[in-house]
């Protein structure tokens, strides 16, 4: 194995520059991964293990939040995730 030697002032500018990245990602990754995914009736019907008309019953109660474009309806994942996690017993 080959041994090389750098001066303290470079070392030291190297562990803050780390740090610097350390930080940065630790800010940009705290984000849940699911926050950009946007999930349609089928595909929450089945995460959910509901029924259509269930879902609509909450849509309809205000119970998970949704957009609508062109008669098609989304729900964003994180919205999903909450709503288990806020009924959690």
């Amino acid at each position: 194995m080959e041994l090389k030697l750098i001066e303290a002032n470079d070392y030291h500018l190297l562990m803050e520059r780390l740090d610097e990245i350390k930080e940065y990602l630790a800010e940009n990754y705290k984000k849940n991964p699911l926050d950009d995914i946007w999930l349609d009736n089928q595909e929450v019907c089945r995460l959910l293990k509901i029924s259509k008309r269930t879902l609509q019953t909450y849509r309809d109660k205000h119970m998970i939040p949704y957009s609508q474009i062109a008669g098609k309806i989304y729900f964003k994942a994180s919205d999903i995730q909450n709503h288990l996690l806020s009924n959690y017993q």
